[in-house]
């Protein structure tokens, strides 16, 4: 751990307890001039202080993690890159606001989100109506976008719905094997039953509960595994209903129809940890080096279930690699994405065409593993293979995906696909971007269009465009010398 100066943090930590310096000091047997100190930001809180703070309060040290500082600043970096403000934040000042006023830096953050989903929408709205977009109304947040931001800012780890899955899946006496037929005997001692037939009348509705009858239909195109989460899913609502009320109570959004939503997104969360109980899939994750394709074969279920859950392993006293999960289609849109860390997913402007991700498309079915830098030097190990849902018909499109899942390079080594890499020269990483919009690698073959705040610079000769970031002179305003108009890359 290098020094840190989290003086505000524990100034705020401090008086969330309605402690004076004294009182605190004397709890962490320290003297009140050093407590002081440290909230002074004169001294670094040291990992000793930590492991006091732990003990004490039970204070999760994530809370004074780098991890979440560099999460904060890729946020702050992605918010004040967008609003091209003529008076430039500084990365120094950026760093100094993650560091030392964390709960402002979100809360910039989630107005950032709040005014680009307004602006978005805006255009689309002005598109459909033939307006200019000032016409267009104000709107407030997508409800899938503020349950997608609820689980993002949790870290992808919900305790009180994890634990308690645990504890059913132990008193239940889940096994891998004969996880459905317990689960469907659970559901019979509530009076439900399972009846296994399509649930609409092409076949595309995978579960439907019908409350009149008592009965959970289910797809008989789903695997065992499908079943199962399924049937996890309907007893998290009959089994769990007060702990997901609970969470859901205490989100801030802004609709009923995004807290129902989040409702579905917690019990499909109680649903993955109760089939995959925490203790007993983190054990074997780590006996096994995470390999994605032996859990899912040993716990019954898919390789994008895995990922799912391995995403989600964050429990304080007992923690997983901390992951990034991702799913996208063809196009490149996204339609999965967590993050138990500081990896920072691009809201504008897509994702990075060098990603493995997208090859993934290209060779499916296969693992294909890839050692990436991002432009503020952060390594990181992906892995990325193609998933298909569903058994269509002749006349039926496929359902294809890639899936992702990636880490930090300081925990490569606990993946059995880190074997055969070289985690030690830098030189041969990929260097990727959070998507053109916001990348600054201003001579990347794969660029699409210039970053936020760019111009383009025309090459004749090559007939295409060279980004270049721009540097007005003293008391000029950057918006005059945007990008201009109808310029675009070749196909």
């Amino acid at each position: 751990m290098r020094k840190s100066f989290m003086g505000v943090r524990l100034k705020r930590l401090r008086e969330e307890r309605g402690l004076t310096q004294v009182a605190l000091a004397r709890a962490l047997e320290l003297s009140p001039s050093y407590l002081n100190q440290l909230e002074q930001n004169q001294r670094p809180l040291t990992v000793a202080v930590l492991l006091k703070l732990n003990a004490v309060f039970g204070v999760d040290v994530q809370r004074f993690s780098e991890d979440d500082e560099v999460r904060l600043i890729a946020g702050l970096r992605e918010l004040f890159s967008e609003t091209l403000a003529e008076e430039a934040v500084s990365l120094a000042e950026m760093e100094e606001l993650a560091a030392n006023m964390p709960g402002v830096a979100r809360m910039l953050i989630r107005l950032g989100r709040r005014q680009r989903d307004i602006r978005e929408r805006e255009e689309i709205l002005a598109a459909r109506m033939g307006q200019d977009r000032g016409g267009a109304p104000a709107l407030r947040p997508m409800p899938y976008e503020e349950v997608r931001d609820f689980f993002y800012d949790c870290h992808n780890y919900i305790d009180a719905i994890d634990t308690l899955a645990e504890r059913a899946a132990s008193d239940w006496g889940l096994t891998p094997r004969d996880c459905a037929a317990r689960l469907e005997a659970r559901l019979e001692w509530h009076g439900i039953r399972v009846l296994r037939e399509e649930c609409a009348e092409r076949g595309e509705l995978l579960r439907r509960f019908d409350s009149g009858q008592r009965a959970l239909k289910l797809s008989p195109r789903l695997r065992p595994g499908q079943m199962a989460f399924q049937m996890a899913t309907q007893l998290a609502f009959l089994e769990a209903r007060d702990a997901l009320e609970a969470v859901s109570g205490e989100a801030r959004l802004s609709s009923e129809e995004a807290r129902r939503l989040l409702g579905i997104g917690l019990a499909n969360y109680f649903a993955g940890a109760l089939i995959l109980p925490y203790r007993r899939f983190l054990g074997e994750a780590e006996r096994l080096g995470y390999d994605i394709e032996r859990l899912a074969h040993d716990f019954c279920v898919s390789f994008e279930t895995v990922c799912h859950r391995l995403s989600t392993l964050q429990r304080a006293e007992q923690r997983g690699v901390p992951f990034f999960f991702v799913r996208v289609d063809r196009a490149g849109n996204i339609s999965k994405r967590q993050s138990a860390t500081d990896f920072h997913f691009s809201r504008v402007g897509g994702s990075c065409p060098l990603w493995n991700l997208y090859e993934a498309f290209a060779q499916p079915g296969r693992i294909l593993t890839q050692l990436a830098t991002m432009p503020d030097g952060r390594a990181y190990l992906w892995l990325a293979r193609t998933v298909t849902h569903g058994h269509p018909g002749y006349d039926a499109p496929e359902k294809t995906f890639a899936v992702g899942l990636g880490c930090d390079i300081r925990h490569a080594e606990r993946l059995v696909y880190s074997r055969s890499l070289n985690l030690k020269d830098s030189a041969h990483f990929t260097p990727i971007g959070a998507g053109c919009k916001l990348c600054p690698r201003e001579h990347c073959a794969q660029r699409a269009f210039p970053a936020l705040g760019a111009q383009l610079a025309i090459d004749e000769n090559s007939s295409c465009f060279t980004p270049y970031t721009i540097k007005p002179a003293d008391g000029a305003d950057m918006r005059r010398t945007a990008s201009p108009a109808g310029v675009a890359s070749p196909s």
